[in-house]
């Protein structure tokens, strides 16, 4: 299997904390890390179609001014990034994946939890794809325009947080901004073998898409190859917004010691099969999750069917307001006319079943409650990511009818909704890789409101014990 990796210099092969560090001790500066970095992206971009809007010039400019500026408080100090096509950045325009807004204009402002990415010493290469509005979880179009995984040029990087993940896990960025409504963090981090984390809702300040939203199902965050840069990431964001009602991220020194009950979710919820990789892999964690001292015990979800069926919907009718509002929300140029038939079809769904939408308010809203009582008596449960490795690209594109489309994405996402719809916290970790094609295997942990830090202290724990393989390996 053909694959794309930009590890091809000494400082491919750095996370972003430790690229911080050798900028602070001065071995190297700024616009040496920025220029190293933006000609891995120039190499791997061609195979790999993550860049959605270039920005090199601006971002060597910054650099610039970083080697004026005091390191010491920066804690990623001339780390090399990329946003996600769906937040707003000064000077760019905000396409959303979308031809639909090809012809939007450049962002006024920055969002604040993109400066506060900034704020910490990053500089941004521009902006990185993502399938239209993040309404799919794999970014592929029969017109070419389409983001392929490092590890397989042939397979979906996943989605929606599709470029961010390929440019990181090809080593072209130690780190790159994500969001997640579906699991569109978890997704491509599992598909391209990363540290994915969808913090717990309320953790980070708001976006606006998410201020906007009748149930907030939307978590921003990073693609990492580390955990000790996820940990970072989070820690300095509370720095810089703190939610008193959750418990803090700057707790998080080192891995989680004494022993867990973690519940064990085997099966697809939604009565998928697994494939063997999969398998395997969710088996081997179990394994080494008793080995490390933790009880496992089995988990009993609540019916799917009904969640399943409200989450859809309740997805559909953010798909509306897109499809009927886009000229308001987004850009006067937004055309509908241009979007893609699932984007179309999940419309024409919500329309069908709009007088269903008051309950289904109501039981998104309560969600939270009905599966923390699952997890009652655990302390944090273990599930794939994934129902399967990542497919090979056609088998989700968003030019499919959308009759065809949808059963096969409900059928590979089984597991990730469910966090966007409670808030819980929910991690996926690349613990494995199949044997046979080299792809990535994710797995992935979930726990009650707020125990974020929990979660991530489990993380370290696990990569202490097996070091997570990148390309570079």
């Amino acid at each position: 299997m053909s694959t794309s990796s930009a590890f091809t210099d000494e400082l491919s092969r750095l996370d972003a904390t430790a690229t911080a560090e050798a900028v602070r001790a001065g071995d190297v500066s700024p616009v040496e890390v920025l220029d190293a970095a933006v000609a891995r992206v120039e190499a791997v971009d061609p195979q790999l179609g993550a860049v959605a809007t270039a920005d090199f010039e601006r971002a060597r400019a910054v650099a610039v001014r970083l080697g004026s500026v005091r390191l010491a408080d920066l804690p990623f100090a001339g780390v090399p990034t990329i946003v996600k096509d769906n937040a707003d950045v000064a000077g760019l325009p905000t396409r959303h994946g979308s031809e639909a807004l090809t012809g939007a204009r450049p962002a006024v402002h920055t969002e604040k939890l993109i400066q506060q990415l900034f704020d910490m010493g990053t500089v941004s290469l521009g902006k990185s794809t993502l399938p239209e509005f993040g309404f799919s979880p794999s970014r592929e179009h029969a017109d070419g325009r389409t983001t392929r995984n490092p590890w397989g040029l042939d397979r979906t990087a996943g989605g929606s947080s599709s470029g961010s993940a390929a440019l990181v896990a090809a080593g072209a960025l130690p780190l790159a901004h994500g969001a997640d409504g579906g699991g569109s963090i978890r997704i491509p981090a599992a598909c391209c073998g990363l540290v994915g984390l969808k913090p717990t809702r309320g953790r980070l300040v708001r976006s606006p898409d998410s201020e906007k939203m009748p149930v907030d199902i939307v978590a921003e965050g990073v693609l990492t190859r580390s955990v000790r840069d996820t940990v970072t990431y989070f820690r300095e964001a509370e720095r810089r917004f703190r939610n008193p009602g959750l418990p803090s991220v700057g707790s998080v020194q080192g891995p989680v010691t004494g022993t867990l009950r973690i519940g064990v979710i085997a099966e697809s919820p939604t009565g998928g099969v697994l494939d063997e990789p999969t398998r395997r892999q969710l088996d081997a964690t179990l394994d080494l999750l008793e080995g490390l001292g933790h009880q496992l015990v089995p988990v009993t979800l609540p019916p799917v069917g009904p969640f399943v069926e409200d989450f859809l919907h309740y997805w559909s009718l953010l798909v509306f307001s897109v499809v009927v509002g886009g000229k308001r929300l987004y850009d006067p140029s937004f055309d509908n006319r241009r979007l893609t038939p699932f984007t179309l079809g999940l419309a024409r769904r919500f329309r069908h079943d709009i007088l269903r939408t008051p309950g289904n308010l109501v039981r998104m809203r309560r969600s939270t409650r009905t599966f923390e009582s699952a997890f009652a008596g655990v302390d944090a449960v273990v599930s794939p990511t994934l129902s399967t490795v990542a497919p090979p690209l056609g088998h989700l594109d968003s030019d499919l009818p959308y009759d065809v489309l949808l059963p096969r994405l409900l059928e590979w996402i089984p597991f990730t909704p469910m966090a966007n719809a409670t808030g819980m916290p929910s991690i996926s970790l690349p613990l494995g890789h199949d044997d046979a094609t080299g792809l990535p295997v994710g797995v992935c942990f979930t726990a009650a409101t707020g125990r974020d830090p929990l979660l991530l202290e489990l993380a370290l724990q696990l990569e202490e014990a097996t070091p997570f393989r990148t390309l570079g390996d």
